[in-house]
């Protein structure tokens, strides 16, 4: 079959749908029971070329074979116990639009489009069957298959087991263990932060500390509570507490009835200088007539006004800002909530910031998702959208150009809700750094849009978070410690009191959902199956909306932050995936109670050794970070809170082309590269240099130990040509001629007429000394008579000389040369370097040498 009928693209114009096109739906989610597919996940083997594709402990549970339609690419999907992935059939690579991981899929759904080949033809018409998956990272992907195969259906029912496990440890961070990303103590971590907020630095927290409970030092305003150390106060507040010096534990104990799910007022960050704290809480339980008061409470929150610094008088002033709208909370009122009232609160003031609450979020992000799709350039639809035509682009993190597309993204309302954080968030770091107050946050549970005020509050007052360490201390203390429920929010399951197992939930939305576009003039599809997706009102993109407030911080302050927007996209997509432990359940309880840290890996760890790889020109390091620039808070003006979209996670899937970083980073981290692989060459060329000139030492070292050693040579040479020219003189002075050949061969001829001392000499036997007057050395020739019984010539002089001169004599003073032939004959001494052991053989009887 051709490749144009295996995509079947929905591009193609004979495709298209008319006015009299049918959809068949036969079925809905609602109708199934989970009983039906609650059953164990079966892996199967893994097909040729893909392991290396796997993560450690990723097994692959179902396959087939289909089209990306955002892309018209044929490959086959496999749904693993991780993740969704796509391989190309074409490359045999990865497509990172069609792989998605499991827990990032926010619904899926089967579709299928029926199309009428011709006027009388409606019983034949072939069908178009889809799976659309909806992430919660902004895509929307659309699969093809080929009909009456059964390979979308063993997708589908797949991801029903997999996508949304009932249970906790179905999940992947817990069948990938640890391994090289374990997780340290996080409640070691917490309480080093408090210990450097307090400007303790010098004490460092262990295990052991935590254990014993020695954790509990203070300074003259503040101190760290145990008061929690069992979770029995308040199970989504951390173990441990920073409180009002002044407050005593039990005074705590009955404050804490006063606020909603007993969230009491606890310092978030203090300024360890001027004594201005930063605090959150829940809403205070003051009733419908909201005359419901706590002397605890008031008392408590009247602590966090310490005095003046610098020798001012009087006490600073409290602003008590209410994340929610007026009405809201007058409304929460009815329900036993409500918000404070100045009069009861010393020197208080109430704001109120008005942001919407979670259920607003979620439907606004829903609508920026499909407005991106219908107008990217990878839409799910398949068609050529306005941005393939040609027509105008996203700016690109451009503001004046995203200004204007700002202005076409409808009612989405995300960027009005990231505007109103972020002018929330500016408001209390003005109120801390300039007017040196208290400020308490607050809004209906306290976990929701009060962790997006102090954490980006304290982003901007505290130049610590705003590197890359400090940024996990941030997100550690006040979404992971303080008890964001991440859960919740996710949609996965968590851990509810001590039921382990948590029930399957109808997948009816409470929102709208966002169906496949069809083109002009087609019939608008509807979903033959819907999977489970969110249906409780808990989820919410909080969190990543926090991120996304982050990265605008980051557009306006470029010289502030250590960290880039890679590095937040990286990090977003890590908790989005649940790859890891750190962001599972719903406090720091459950996490402790059931293990998490030590049973899954850690994504600090694991993004401590991404960094690792790249070194200091990594893509999650800023380049253009200048500590020096920014090193107290940062007050943007309102002006400056204009939000734009964030590229590099809004217009990655839509629009990629878009999503890449701004021409002059890109340019400055290509520079970088280059720098870097110019610096690798010079420390290699360095390294080859240092090398060399080593072995240069070293050969000068041999060769100055070679004329050493020829030095001496030399020295020994002439001491002996020195001797050798002092044994000849004494010879010569004897009377006898010495003669050396080329070839070494040495001839000495005896002469009669020695000097008349040296013969008396020789004849009476003794001494002879001499003295060369040319060589200024004295020379002593011993002469002494042989009565040896082979002597035939004893009288002979000559022969004495010659015996006691002669090199070949034996120890015990006899001759080699048979009857001292070559004395009487007067012969010569030839071939002192022959072979000698010829003559060794010969017999002392042999005639050889016998005169004539």
């Amino acid at each position: 079959m051709s490749r144009n009928r295996r995509t079947t693209s929905l591009r193609d114009s004979e495709t298209r749908l008319t006015e009299s096109d049918k959809i068949e739906c036969t079925g809905s989610w609602d109708a199934i029971e989970w009983t039906q597919i609650d059953q164990p996940v079966v892996s199967r083997p893994v097909p040729h070329g893909l392991s290396d594709f796997l993560y450690e402990a990723e097994e692959v549970i179902a396959e087939g074979y289909g089209v990306l339609v955002n892309t018209d690419e044929a490959g086959t999907l496999f749904v693993t116990n991780f993740r969704l992935l796509f391989l190309s059939e074409g490359s045999r690579d990865i497509i990172a639009l069609g792989t998605i991981p499991l827990a990032t899929i926010e619904k899926f759904s089967k579709i299928v489009i029926k199309q009428l080949s011709g006027p009388r033809q409606y019983d034949k018409t072939p069908t178009r069957r889809l799976l659309q998956v909806i992430g919660k990272d902004m895509r929307i992907i659309v699969f093809a298959f080929r009909p009456r195969s059964k390979q979308r259906r063993a997708v589908f029912e797949a991801l029903l087991r997999c996508a949304r496990p009932t249970r906790l440890w179905d999940l992947y961070a817990f069948s990938s263990g640890p391994s090289r990303f374990s997780n340290a103590s996080p409640r070691v971590r917490l309480v080093n932060e408090y210990l450097r907020l307090l400007g303790m630095k010098s004490h460092i927290s262990s295990a052991k500390m935590i254990e014993d409970g020695s954790f509990t030092l203070s300074n003259d305003w503040w101190r760290i509570s145990d008061v929690n150390a069992t979770y029995d106060m308040s199970a989504t507040y951390p173990f441990s507490l920073l409180l009002p010096k002044s407050i005593r534990d039990e005074d705590v104990l009955q404050a804490c009835k006063f606020r909603a799910r007993c969230r009491l007022p606890a310092i978030s960050w203090c300024d360890a200088r001027t004594g201005a704290v930063l605090a959150r809480s829940s809403q205070p339980l003051v009733g419908l007539m909201m005359n419901m008061r706590s002397n605890a409470d008031e008392n408590l929150v009247g602590a966090l006004c310490t005095q003046l610094p610098d020798g001012k008088r009087g006490r600073r002033k409290l602003y008590i800002a209410d994340a929610r709208p007026r009405k809201n909370a007058l409304a929460n009122g009815a329900m036993g909530g409500g918000s404070e009232s100045s009069s009861n609160y010393f020197q208080s003031e109430i704001v109120f910031f008005g942001i919407d609450n979670i259920h607003a979020m979620r439907e606004s992000l829903v609508r920026l998702r499909d407005y991106l799709d219908t107008h990217g350039t990878k839409s799910s639809d398949g068609m050529s959208s306005f941005l393939r035509h040609g027509g105008w682009t996203w700016g690109g993190g451009n503001l004046s150009s995203m200004s204007a597309s700002v202005s076409t993204l409808g009612d989405s309302g995300w960027l009005n809700h990231i505007q109103n954080v972020l002018a929330g968030s500016a408001w209390i770091a003005a109120r801390v750094a300039i007017e040196s107050a208290s400020v308490l946050v607050h809004c209906s549970d306290g976990w929701d849009r009060t962790t997006q005020l102090v954490a980006l509050a304290s982003l901007l007052l505290d130049p610590y978070y705003r590197t890359i360490k400090g940024f996990q201390a941030l997100v550690e203390k006040d979404w992971l410690a303080f008890g964001h429920p991440f859960a919740d929010r996710a949609g996965m399951p968590s851990l509810s009191g001590s039921d382990v197992e948590l029930p399957r939930q109808s997948s009816s939305s409470n929102f709208p959902s966002s169906p496949m576009r069809q083109t002009p003039g087609s019939f608008p599809s509807q979903p033959l199956m819907a999977s489970q997706t969110h249906t409780s009102n808990n989820y919410s993109p909080i969190f990543l909306q926090w991120v996304d407030c982050v990265s605008q911080l980051l557009r306006m302050y470029p010289f502030a932050f250590e960290f880039s927007s890679a590095y937040l996209v990286d990090f977003l997509d890590c908790t989005l995936s649940c790859r890891f432990g750190n962001f599972l359940c719903n406090s720091e309880k459950e996490r402790e109670q059931y293990g998490v840290s030590d049973a899954c890996g850690c994504l600090w760890m694991y993004l401590d050794d991404k960094r690792a790889s790249g070194g200091s020109s990594h893509v999650h390091y800023n380049l253009f970070y200048d500590p020096s620039k920014h090193e107290g808070p940062l007050l943007p003006p309102a002006a400056a809170l204009a939000p734009t979209l964030w590229p590099q996670f809004h217009l990655r899937w839509s629009c990629p082309s878009e999503a890449q970083a701004g021409e002059v980073e890109a340019q400055c981290r290509n520079m970088m590269d280059k720098i870097s692989e110019l610096q690798k060459a010079k420390d290699a060329a360095e390294r080859k240099a240092r090398e060399t000139i080593a072995t240069m030492e070293a050969v000068k070292a041999e060769i100055r130990s070679e004329k050493q050693v020829s030095s001496s040579a030399m020295n020994l040479a002439r001491k002996i040509s020195r001797e050798n020219n002092i044994i000849k003189r004494a010879i010569q002075s004897l009377g006898c001629r010495i003669h050396v050949s080329g070839n070494d061969d040495c001839t000495i001829n005896i002469e009669s007429n020695l000097p008349d001392r040296i013969t008396s000499t020789c004849e009476t036997g003794g001494s002879l000394d001499l003295y060369d007057e040319k060589m200024d050395v004295p020379i002593s020739v011993t002469l002494t008579h042989d009565n040896g019984d082979n002597d035939d010539v004893p009288g002979n002089p000559i022969l004495r000389v010659c015996e006691n001169l002669c090199p070949q004599r034996t120890v015990d003073g006899g001759c080699k040369w048979p009857d001292a032939g070559c004395a009487q004959l007067e012969s010569q001494f030839v071939g002192l370097r022959a072979n000698y052991d010829a003559f060794d053989r010969l017999s002392i009887y042999d005639s050889y040498f016998q005169p004539e």
